[in-house]
């Protein structure tokens, strides 16, 4: 029993991270139907900026969060006018194309400017260890699952009852007619890329301690948001955040039971189960296409 609210806990961390991650991909997926595979290098960018903040001047942990948030938010919203925004009513695949490219230039960037090398960050809840009868918590550990805990209920109160969410829902479900409706449609679009940037930058400077940072992390990140997004539905944000929990849970009893050189195939045989007995994901609803 122990060891299963041991491997519970490590779930629930790692699925905190994933649920943030995911939620910037998703408001971007239902928003502008397009797949972002550039969503995981925001989560390096926040990381990288992180680590250098601390090294370069010094500062405390608390203090870097707002900074790397505000520093990928900025770089999320110039990938969205400069990448997004010019091919916005083009064909789908010209996005696909586009975010793969942004993609390959995040990481040869951060490579040209940090190196290849991984790096390791420091934080003060690291050294931190809580007994709960037998189960072991790092300090860390708990400060990731209560943070993403905060903003995740910030980002569904944010989008279920605030003016900005409306419009953020209304186009979601129909641009052109948000648009009518006299919703500022680009300015949506710029909130909702600045939005999800800093969730991933959150997620990176949240992990950085745990885990080691280099340049092409974002890759694996990337395609676990998109399994995220999958099991969830897309576009669908109470969906992100189960199917993030999800994922993080059976990766870690998956890695805890079997085999961690496995961990990975699990994502991958769940998303392909959903897509192949619920494509809409176990929270979507099936939309008919109009003819």
């Amino acid at each position: 029993m122990t060891e299963f609210l041991q491997q519970t806990i490590n779930g629930l961390v790692m699925g905190s991270t994933y649920v943030l991650i995911a939620l910037g991909l998703t408001l971007v997926l239902g928003m502008m139907d397009m797949a972002n595979f550039a969503h995981g290098e925001l989560f390096m960018a926040g990381a990288f900026v992180s680590v250098s903040v601390v090294q370069s001047f010094d500062l405390p942990y608390l203090a870097v969060i707002p900074i790397s948030m505000a520093v990928v938010a900025i770089l999320g919203i110039i990938m969205e006018r400069l990448a997004f925004h010019p091919l916005r009513h083009s064909a789908r695949i010209n996005l696909m194309v586009s975010s793969l490219g942004v993609s390959i230039l995040l990481q040869n960037v951060v490579q040209l400017i940090w190196g290849p090398d991984p790096r390791n960050m420091q934080s003060p809840f690291a050294d931190i260890q809580l007994n709960l009868g037998g189960v072991f918590i790092n300090g860390q550990r708990l400060f990731v699952v209560i943070v993403a805990v905060v903003m995740i209920a910030i980002i569904y109160y944010g989008i279920q009852k605030t003016k900005i969410g409306v419009a953020m829902r209304a186009c979601a479900f129909d641009m052109e007619t948000a648009k009518l409706m006299g919703i500022k449609a680009n300015s949506v679009l710029f909130i909702t890329f600045s939005v999800g940037a800093a969730l991933a930058a959150l997620a990176g400077t949240l992990m950085a301690p745990i885990f080691s940072v280099y340049p092409t992390m974002g890759v694996s990140a990337t395609l676990k948001a998109f399994v995220v997004v999958l099991l969830g539905g897309i576009g669908n944000v109470t969906g992100a955040i189960a199917g993030g929990f999800i994922l993080g849970l059976v990766e870690t009893y998956a890695a805890g039971y079997l085999s961690s050189e496995y961990k990975d195939v699990f994502a991958f045989v769940i998303m392909i189960l959903v897509l192949l007995f619920k494509p809409a994901g176990l929270f979507g609803k099936h939309v008919q296409e109009k003819v």
